[in-house]
């Protein structure tokens, strides 16, 4: 166990909140266990944002963030970071733009700078987004012909038609031929801002130092974004079935029904629900019902899925196009009964008690406990929310499940969506 998780998993409190002089907020762990600084952030506003017809534009605006910033083209900054071993990356979702960085604390100055030049100064480069497009295009043809991705995307389209999570982060072919620099330089200067980031610190670092080393990272950027308005929108399509033809002998399953926001206070009773359902890997009824007792599939699961204007629980599995009927007919009994009657008692204390002792694993490196962080901010969680999350599971009853299953499982039919050639579909 590191020292940082050490502190974590035994005083919660000791998560502390650091404000900088020029006013940016982090939440931080300082550990000088190992001579290490991991740091994670997210700014508000992702793929929703992308213009009109240019989807994929959220997630090449990260994907170019590291090529090149500032005096340095791509091949350059990517040398500086290799030679002083800097992890640095960016991520795109639906909601957030964020990104991560690792580094020696030894080497923290070229880090940090690095940093700064990647949120603030990225320059861009025809060529690199040239680079950037055709490795985008090149994942997107592969996807084509992945059942898998096929049936991810047509669920999405199916279940927020003319909403932006309807659409696929990464964008289609030509979404992603018709982005322009001058979309990436808007997008850019829209989503980026010191007003709405969220940061987590987590390493050997002094208070003092980590302040002035905010205000150099992101005292640049705007003081706040230029977001367009996301409409809150719910899932459609419940109690349908769409298939989409492809001529494989195994049938790609999605299926998907209304869901609790990772902030809604139930949400901690649907967490527990859905690792009864189908969250629980090896013990969930689903797995048991449809795997080991029939085995109609190889795999099979469910979990919950927020985001800023909707939420969904929703459900994967795969199995042969003659045994689509039944696999689904199984799904939609297990989930059924487990909405009328809820868990039996022994379900649920087990559940409580996995999820309650497998909670500090997602806390055993320095860059873990820095994204957990950052999203529990995200999520306007509260600080101290690490510290009363097991207790939160821990008090759940069956008066709590059964609410929750009311709102979610109990509430509609699925939408279903199979990538295939089901036999009497």
């Amino acid at each position: 166990m590191s020292a940082a998780l050490a502190q974590v998993a035994a005083s919660p409190a000791d998560v502390g909140s650091l404000l900088s002089p020029g006013g940016i907020e982090a939440w931080r762990v300082e550990s000088s266990f190992v001579p290490l600084v991991a740091v994670a952030f997210t700014f508000e506003g992702g793929a929703a944002q992308d213009p009109p017809g240019k989807g994929g534009a959220a997630q090449m605006l990260a994907r170019l963030l590291d090529e090149g910033a500032g005096p340095y083209r791509s091949d350059e900054f990517q040398e500086r970071l290799a030679n002083q071993a800097i992890e640095l990356g960016f991520t795109a979702g639906p909601d957030a733009v964020g990104g991560s960085l690792k580094t020696l604390t030894a080497n923290a100055d070229e880090a940090f700078e690095l940093l700064r030049l990647a949120l603030v100064e990225p320059r861009f480069d025809e060529d690199a987004i040239e680079r950037v497009r055709a490795q985008t295009i090149a994942g997107l043809r592969y996807q084509a012909n992945d059942p898998g991705n096929v049936a991810t995307k047509r669920f999405f389209a199916e279940a927020f038609p003319g909403h932006p999570y309807g659409l696929p982060v990464s964008g289609t072919i030509e979404s992603v031929a018709a982005i322009t620099r001058e979309d990436l330089v808007s997008l850019h200067r829209r989503i980026l801002s010191r007003g709405k980031v969220k940061v987590a610190v987590v390493g050997d670092m002094k208070a003092d130092e980590l302040a002035l080393r905010l205000d150099h990272v992101f005292g640049g950027l705007p003081e706040k974004p230029d977001l367009a308005t996301v409409p809150d929108v719910a899932l459609q399509g419940c109690g349908r079935r769409v298939v989409v033809d492809l001529d494989v002998p195994q049938s790609v399953i999605r299926f998907g029904v209304p869901g609790i926001s990772w902030r809604d206070p139930d949400f901690i009773p649907a967490y527990v629900l859905n690792h009864v359902l189908g969250g629980g890997a090896f013990t969930s009824r689903l797995f048991q019902e449809v795997r080991e007792k029939r085995g109609l599939a190889y795999g099979v699961g469910t979990s919950l899925a927020s985001y800023r204007r909707t939420a969904i629980t929703w459900g994967y599995t795969a199995t042969k196009n003659e045994r689509v009927l039944e696999c689904l007919d199984v799904i939609a009994s297990e989930t059924r009964r487990l909405s009328q009657d809820g868990p039996t008692d022994d379900e649920l204390a087990k559940a409580k008690d996995y999820l309650t002792g497998s909670y500090a694993l997602g806390f055993d490196t320095s860059t873990k406990i820095a994204h957990q962080l950052v999203q529990i901010a995200f999520e306007e969680l509260g600080i101290t929310y690490i510290r009363r999350r097991n207790e939160l599971v821990a008090a759940v009853t069956q008066e709590d499940v059964r609410r929750a299953a009311a709102r979610t499982i109990g509430s509609a039919e699925a939408l279903v969506v199979i990538a295939g050639r089901p036999v009497g579909l």
